[in-house]
């Protein structure tokens, strides 16, 4: 068994899943959790089923972590979103229930697990997006609730870097993920509203209108790699830093 453990939430499909596999590549014992996981336990991995936008769902995936014994990584990797029309249509349940599932679920592993971290200098990423610094109205309370991630991230480098646990944050572009790509998500809207057919709108669509510099979407397997640097060793020295991934859709000052 490793003796290396890595958490990460929201592990199913997408992102998650790929942080999941490279993990494990890289010799975690990886625990992870979502509302639709299939509960599955071996050497090197837990999955529990769990909402984690409730307080039960967080406890329930720091149980299972803290039943190995120790935790070394930590990733808030849970994301929910929904494309708007117009930010008077978004009702208060709706801002609350993202907020619930996009911040609160990264507050509330993040403090169930700290101490264990704070044992053996652990790292935390938090998957923040590209809208915390690029929001749009399409997305107006998911970007607003990103920025709230990215900037609790900073605050909680801050805090714990004298005591040797590292935290960043990974900023997606627009990533090949069944938000995007599954029936009814943002591409078949995007499909709808232009008269393209959804692949069109993912191989061309999106990164003309969205000015991404290196002419595609990006893959759930690049911003895993950029989340295993974070913990690794090779970033021993970054903390407090947005690491945006997102093919040059973001433009330098």
């Amino acid at each position: 068994m490793s003796d290396k453990v890595a958490v990460v939430s929201g592990g199913s499909k997408g992102i998650g899943a790929a942080v999941v596999e490279r993990l494990r590549k890289e010799g975690y014992a990886v625990v992870t959790g979502s509302r639709s996981a299939v509960p599955e336990q071996s050497d090197d991995l837990t999955v529990v089923r769990a909402d984690l936008a409730t307080a039960e769902g967080a406890q329930t995936l720091a149980a299972a972590a803290l039943e190995r014994g120790r935790v070394d990584a930590l990733v808030n990797n849970v994301g929910q979103f929904d494309a708007r029309t117009s930010f008077l249509d978004v009702t208060d349940a709706q801002w609350e229930q993202g907020f619930a599932a996009n911040v609160l679920s990264a507050v509330r592993l993040t403090r169930a697990l700290l101490p264990a971290l704070l044992e053996h200098g652990g790292a935390i990423v938090n998957v923040s997006s590209i809208n915390a610094r690029l929001p749009f109205p399409m997305v107006v309370d998911y970007s607003a609730h990103k920025a709230a991630l990215t900037n609790f991230t900073t605050t909680l480098s801050e805090e714990f870097a004298p005591q040797g646990v590292r935290v960043n944050t990974v900023s997606p572009g627009p990533v090949r993920t069944p938000g995007w790509t599954d029936e009814g998500r943002l591409a078949d809207g995007m499909a709808a509203a232009s008269g393209a057919t959804r692949e069109q709108v993912l191989t061309e669509g999106v990164p003309t209108s969205m000015g991404i510099a290196l002419g595609r979407m990006g893959e759930a397997e690049e911003i895993a790699a950029a989340v295993a640097f974070l913990l690794g060793p090779e970033a021993k020295w970054i903390t407090g830093t947005d690491l945006v991934v997102d093919g040059g859709t973001i433009k330098a000052a």
